[in-house]
C-alpha cells in the first residue's frame, strides 16, 4: 500500500513540475503566427499614425476596424490593406472577428464601456490617454482588466521617445539625487488653431465626452510624469481658466495643478492657450538638474558656474529599438510573451491618474486643496 501511495506522490510530483515547464516554456516563447488586432473607433487623429505602425509591425495583423462614420470609414479604407473588414458596431466586430487584442482610439467617455466588452472576451486592450474620465471609471476598468486577465494599456507619446527613457533611468539612479521639484509643461495653441479634425474637436470640447479641457488632455501627462519619478502625491490644488471666450467653449484652455508631497512639489503646466506647441519636463534635486524635451536632454550638475548654458550639457542619446519603439509593437510584444505592462503605461499607474485629475477638477471647483487618501 505504501508503494502505491509512494508512486502516486511521485506521478503528482512530475505532472506538476510538466505543468511548470509548459508554463515556464509559454511565457518564455512568443504565440505562433501574428496577433490579431482590431480598431475601435476612427473619430481621434492619433489613430491614423496607430494604424501605420501596425502595417509595419511583424507579429501582428490588423484584421478589423469598428467606426459607424462614413468620412472616415472611406479614409481608412484608402490606407489600410483590402483584407481589413469593417463593421459599424464594435461589439458585433469583436463577436464575428474575434480578435485577439484591440486599439481604442474613441472619446474618453466610452473607455469603460469598450473594455467591458472586451473582457467577456478576454481580449487584450489598448486605448490612448487619459484612461477615462473620472477615477471611479479608471478603477471599474483596472477591476475588469485583472478579473479577465487581461493585458490593459494606455498609451502616452512621451513614453516611446529616447529622453523619457534616459531621464526615468538616470533620476531612478540617482543622478541628481532626491526629487525635490517637478515641473511640467505641456499643451500648445488649442485644437481648433492646429485644426484637428471635425471629428476629434467634436468630443474634445465637449465636458462630457472628454471630461474636461487642457486639464485632462495635457494635465493627465503631468500627472504620469509626477507618478512615474515621484510616486503619489498628499495633496492636490489646481487652477482652470477659459482664456478664449469668444470661442465660447465649455471646457477650460488653461490649467495649472500643484501637487504636493512631504519633501516635494509637482507643478503641472497644461494648456490650450500657447503660442507654439509644448512637451518638457524639468526634474530638480540636490545634486542639479534634468530637462527633457521631445527630442533632447540635458544635465546641469549643482553650482556649474553657468558653463554648462542655461538647459545644461546636452546628453547623447539612442533612440528606442524594438519592442520599446512604439506602441504597438510594445502592446503586441507584451502579449505574446505574457510580459506585463510596465509604468507608465500600466493600469495601476493611470488609475491614479484620474484620481489626481478627479481632484484637480474638484480643488479649482472649489478652491479649496483636495487631500488624496
Amino acid at each position: 500500500m505504501r508503494g502505491v501511495v509512494f508512486a502516486a506522490a511521485c506521478l503528482t510530483i512530475l505532472i506538476m513540475h510538466a505543468f511548470r515547464v509548459k508554463a515556464a516554456l509559454a511565457a518564455s516563447n512568443p504565440v505562433e503566427g501574428k496577433t490579431r488586432v482590431a480598431v475601435v473607433g476612427l473619430d481621434h487623429d492619433h489613430v491614423w499614425d496607430l494604424l501605420k505602425y501596425l502595417e509595419a509591425e511583424p507579429d501582428a495583423e490588423l484584421v478589423a476596424i469598428a467606426e459607424p462614420q462614413t468620412a472616415l470609414v472611406k479614409e481608412a479604407k484608402a490606407q489600410v490593406r483590402a483584407s481589413v473588414k469593417f463593421y459599424s458596431g464594435y461589439v458585433k466586430m469583436l463577436d464575428e472577428v474575434k480578435p485577439e487584442a484591440v486599439i481604442v482610439t474613441t472619446a474618453n467617455d466610452r473607455h469603460l464601456e469598450i473594455l467591458r466588452e472586451c473582457a467577456k472576451r478576454h481580449i487584450h486592450y489598448s486605448t490612448e490617454k487619459p484612461m477615462a474620465t473620472n477615477a471611479a471609471d479608471a478603477r471599474e476598468m483596472e477591476r475588469l482588466a485583472n478579473q479577465a486577465g487581461i493585458k490593459l494599456m494606455v498609451n502616452y507619446w512621451n513614453a516611446w521617445v529616447a529622453p523619457s527613457h534616459e531621464l526615468f533611468h538616470r533620476v531612478r539612479d540617482g543622478q541628481v539625487g532626491a526629487v525635490q521639484k517637478i515641473i511640467v509643461l505641456y499643451g500648445h495653441a488649442g485644437p481648433k488653431e492646429i485644426v484637428v479634425s471635425e471629428y476629434f474637436a467634436n468630443w474634445l470640447y465637449d465636458p462630457v465626452k472628454n471630461g474636461g479641457g487642457a486639464m485632462m488632455d495635457f494635465g493627465c501627462y503631468g500627472a504620469e510624469w509626477a507618478l512615474w519619478l515621484k510616486g503619489r502625491p498628499k495633496g492636490v490644488q489646481a487652477i482652470a481658466q477659459k482664456f478664449k471666450v469668444s470661442q465660447h467653449n465649455k471646457v477650460d484652455d488653461d490649467a495649472t495643478i500643484l501637487l504636493e508631497y512631504p519633501d516635494a512639489t509637482v507643478i503641472i503646466e497644461a494648456s490650450w492657450n500657447w503660442p507654439h506647441s509644448m512637451g518638457q519636463v524639468q526634474v530638480f534635486g540636490p545634486k542639479g538638474s534634468f530637462l527633457a524635451t521631445p527630442n533632447e536632454l540635458y544635465y546641469r550638475p549643482t553650482q556649474d558656474g553657468g558653463k554648462t548654458g542655461l538647459e545644461g550639457e546636452l546628453i547623447t542619446l539612442n533612440a528606442p529599438q524594438g519592442a520599446t519603439s512604439n506602441p504597438v509593437a510594445y502592446f503586441v510584444d507584451c502579449i505574446r510573451h505574457d510580459k506585463p505592462i510596465e509604468d507608465p503605461l500600466s493600469t495601476r499607474l493611470n488609475a491614479q491618474v484620474m484620481e489626481i485629475l478627479d481632484a484637480a477638477r474638484e480643488s479649482a471647483r472649489t478652491g479649496r486643496e483636495q487631500e488624496l487618501r
